[in-house]
């Protein structure tokens, strides 16, 4: 389960993402999609913090299936903590259809689903 910090800035992340994307996040927040485009179409934005070891996006199979059938968007945001806040590195969007998935694997049954990691010079 996410820290309690990873939380507060993967929230800020999703933020800096509606604002640049023009997304909208209030009543569309589900298990597989974290906002919607003016269209309709159902975005999960993914971060992570570029200073960790080993900086990585999580994805969810399950998550993700449903996500590529509606159409969907993935967000993935690159930041650096700093202090309460962060600043965005790299961000970009990208059809789920296109991310590169390599392999899925089990993850010790956390969301009953497996899934993968991607690093950031895979999507940027």
């Amino acid at each position: 389960m996410p820290s309690k910090k990873a939380n507060q800035y993967g929230t800020l992340a999703e933020r800096k993402a509606c604002e640049r994307y023009r997304l909208r996040r209030e009543g569309v927040h589900t298990s597989w999609r974290d906002a919607v485009q003016d269209d309709g179409t159902p975005v999960e934005i993914k971060a992570t913090d570029a200073s960790r070891d080993y900086p990585r996006f999580k994805v969810f199979e399950e998550y993700h299936d449903r996500l590529a059938a509606a159409g969907g968007k993935y967000v993935f945001v690159l930041y650096r903590r700093r202090g309460r806040g962060l600043t965005v590195l790299r961000m970009q969007m990208l059809p789920a259809t296109q991310i590169p998935v390599s392999t899925w694997y089990t993850n010790g049954g956390h969301r009953d689903s497996k899934e993968t990691k991607i690093r950031p010079g895979d999507v940027f």
